[in-house]
Parts: structure tokens; C-alpha cells; sequence
């Protein structure tokens, strides 16, 4: 396993402007937005930028909500990466927009991952659990594979339905599930389920459909045991898992899943990272583990 930081300068529809004082500055398409970031322990570099905010999303009780600061702008608009995907955004009551930039350089990834399995022949299977509002779905079926989308939200997989339409993925291409995570792997054991690609993107706590409860610190190696008897050992085969918010090391995710694939060689892990523009600064962003057979 090699141990490298993934970072993001960013595309034409995404940047991160400015951070500091426990907040982070960003533009999505035409729309500049502040949210919070405990990360972001430093000064802000540009004050005037932070002026030009659509809106900014703050903690008033223990509760979150978005405060409009300057007139005009949709509460949902569209912006692309690359011309792999579009999709909408929302300013969600859990400070989210519907896109975790830092996570485009794994975009690229499962791409040139999917077109690889693709180029050997057939539609690769994959499968994206906790898969949000879809983008990396949408990546890997516009790549050449047949994808299983799940989510424990009918909301988020309605979103990721209508982000699947804006790319013009073709309908046949991707299912969509809402279900349990566990509950879906281990019915797909039963059935002799195979998938050549495999993306778990967990939260530190959720709840599926019917109240299942998902705590990552007790959840996740029973769940890395199951989905490991649906992986395809055959060549070419990948596994990506990232971590968001939970507090744990790179580190933790590979000694986790080496427990239950067994000595990963060749793989890689580290940090997931926004550039913040013309600082040199960057916003540590989140976690990943992935390995190709």
C-alpha cells in the first residue's frame, strides 16, 4: 500500500476561494457560498471575497440553517465536472450542497478503473454503496458499466435519479436501491452476486429506511466482511472506500480493510484534499482506502 494525499484544484464550476475562522469559502457554478469547517483553524486571506456570499449556513441552537446575505440566485442550480456529469445542487438543512468536491480525483479513478474492466470485454458491475446524489455512479455507467446505486434515503436516490437524467445516462444502465446496506449485501450473497467494482462512501452515524441505525465504528467491519464475498477476484476488479467526518486516521480504514481482504498490495490510501486558489494552502477533506485486483 502507498500512502497519497488526493487533492482537487478545483474545476471551471468549483472553487474554493478562501478558509479560515472555522469557515470555508466556495464557489459552486455562479453562486459563492460560506460553511462551516473545524478544519480551518487559520486566518482568512481575503476578506472582500466573503462579501460576495449568496449565503452562508450557520449553527443557531444546535440546529444548522442557510441565511441568504445577498439578493438574488436560485435555491437549485445545476454546474458540471467535466463532461462526465451535471448535476443539481441544493442548500440542504445539513450544510451539504449535494457534491463532495474532494472527491473528485476518485472520479477519475473509478472512470479510468471502469473503462479498463470495459476495454476487456462486457459491462463491468458495480456496485455504490451509500451512494448520495449519484455522481460517482453516473461516472462509472457513462464509463461502460452496469450500476447498483443504494441509499438509504429515498430522497437522496430521487436526487440521484434526476442528476442521472441531467447527464444523459442511459435509464438502462443504472438501478437504484433503497435498502439497509448490510441488509442489501447480504441478500446479494444469498444470490450469488458478483460485482467487479465495489464504492462504499459510509457516514460516522445514519439510519436506513426503517430505522436501522449505522454507527461506522461498529458497523463498518462486519459490513467490509460481507462485501467481500460479492467482490470478482479476477484482474482489474477495484474497491474504493472513503471516510467523511469520523475522526479517523488513513490509517484506521486500511488496517480495516486489511482485516477483511487480507494484505492489500496494490493499493493506496491517504487524505482527500481541496487547493485552496493561489494560497498554496489546502482543506484536508476526508479519508479513502482503494485497491485494484
Amino acid at each position: 500500500m502507498r500512502q497519497i494525499d488526493l487533492s482537487t484544484d478545483g474545476w471551471p464550476d468549483y472553487e474554493l476561494l478562501d478558509s479560515g475562522d472555522n469557515k470555508k469559502l466556495e464557489r459552486f457554478g455562479p453562486f459563492v457560498l460560506i460553511r462551516p469547517e473545524t478544519q480551518a483553524i487559520w486566518k482568512p486571506l481575503h476578506p472582500e471575497l466573503w462579501k460576495t456570499a449568496k449565503a452562508e449556513f450557520r449553527f443557531d441552537g444546535g440546529k444548522g440553517s442557510w441565511r441568504s446575505m445577498n439578493k438574488g440566485g436560485a435555491e437549485m442550480w445545476d454546474i458540471t465536472w467535466h463532461s462526465d456529469a451535471r448535476f443539481t445542487l441544493r442548500l440542504t438543512s445539513f450544510k451539504h450542497t449535494g457534491v463532495f468536491p474532494e472527491q473528485a480525483p476518485n472520479w477519475e479513478w473509478i472512470g479510468e478503473r471502469v473503462s479498463a474492466l470495459a476495454k476487456r470485454g462486457g459491462s463491468p458491475k458495480i456496485l455504490n454503496l451509500f451512494g448520495y446524489t449519484g455522481i460517482a455512479s453516473i461516472v462509472a455507467a457513462k464509463h461502460g458499466a452496469m450500476v447498483t446505486h443504494l441509499d438509504a434515503s429515498k430522497q437522496s436516490n430521487t436526487w440521484a435519479k434526476e442528476n442521472a437524467t441531467l447527464s444523459k445516462v442511459p435509464p438502462d444502465t443504472l438501478r437504484y436501491i433503497t435498502d439497509d446496506a448490510l441488509k442489501f449485501v447480504q441478500r446479494e450473497i444469498r444470490r450469488g452476486s458478483v460485482y467487479d467494482g465495489i464504492i462504499l462512501d459510509p457516514p460516522a452515524f445514519g439510519r436506513g429506511p426503517d430505522g436501522e441505525v449505522w454507527r461506522i465504528e461498529e458497523d463498518i467491519v462486519p459490513l467490509l466482511d460481507a462485501v467481500r464475498k460479492i467482490f470478482a477476484q479476477k484482474p482489474g476488479s477495484f474497491f474504493l472506500l472513503n471516510g467523511y467526518a469520523a475522526g479517523y486516521a488513513p490509517q484506521s480504514l486500511v488496517q480495516a480493510m486489511e482485516g477483511s481482504f487480507g494484505e492489500i498490495k496494490n493499493g493506496e490510501f491517504g487524505e482527500l484534499r481541496v487547493n485552496e486558489k493561489g494560497s498554496g494552502r489546502v482543506m484536508p477533506s476526508g479519508i479513502y482506502v482503494r485497491f485494484v485486483k
